[in-house]
């Protein structure tokens, strides 16, 4: 087979010429910062992380009333309490955890990081089912080494933390807040026995975790043995960027 000299030319022009315009378009792009399709389904990713502010603090230090007013006056925030979610857990009769997760709460233990991720992990999925752009205030996780290693085995991928907020109160008001909220919560976990070894439980274990993330730079640490409003007025300014 004869090939035309002046055919092979063009071609061969043709060819280098698509090659030199494929490289100036590639080197534009890296330019302008735009990437190629893996980057940009990195970056949707990315974008499409929950976006999560865990809230720490002892029991009884206004977790869940902080929380409950920034969901109200704030737009876009869902309040999960890891601690209502087990309760409601045991409660549900057809649960296979329940008695698990009442033995520890009565004993003032940490239950199982497994059961709790699981359950914060589908209340942020039923939630996004409703909104899509909704963000997440966990209250009370994570608690132990254990929260922390499951949380990022299982969620890493699927949740960003803005930040740690930590609420930092003396235990006696604790304690006398404990008690008068006992009064009418009908909680059995809200007697003196069961909240002296609350207290032991967040010293050993809940503490650590607050230091970690201090250290990560991440902890937002707020007095709290204040009014209500007070509590909030500081709060909430960390919200304000996000």
């Amino acid at each position: 087979m004869k090939f035309c000299p002046f055919s092979v030319f063009l071609f061969v022009a043709s060819a280098g010429a698509y090659v030199y315009s494929s490289r100036r378009v590639i080197m534009k792009k890296k330019e302008a910062g735009e990437s190629d399709g893996d980057g940009d389904q990195n970056n949707n990713n990315n974008n499409n992380k929950f976006m999560v502010v865990f809230v720490l603090g002892g029991p009884g230090s206004g977790k869940g009333t902080q929380c409950e007013l920034l969901t109200q006056r704030l737009e876009g925030w869902v309040h999960l309490s890891a601690g209502d979610l087990l309760r409601a857990e045991r409660q549900n009769p057809d649960s296979e955890l329940g008695g698990l997760i009442n033995d520890k709460i009565s004993a003032g233990q940490i239950v199982p990081a497994e059961i709790t991720v699981r359950l914060i992990r589908n209340a942020m999925e039923a939630a996004a089912a409703q909104n899509q752009n909704a963000k997440f205030l966990i209250d009370g996780f994570p608690r132990s080494d254990g929260n922390v290693t499951v949380w990022k085995e299982q969620m890493s991928a699927r949740a960003q933390t803005a930040f740690v907020l930590n609420l930092d109160c003396p235990e006696d008001v604790m304690t006398s807040r404990l008690l008068e909220r006992g009064q009418t919560s009908g909680r059995s976990d809200d007697n003196l026995e069961v909240i002296r070894k609350r207290f032991v439980t967040h010293r050993e274990t809940a503490l650590p975790i607050v230091q970690m993330y201090e250290t990560e730079g991440l902890l937002r640490t707020i007095v709290a043995d204040r009014s209500v409003e007070d509590v909030y007025a500081e709060v909430s300014k960390l919200f304000e960027a996000l």
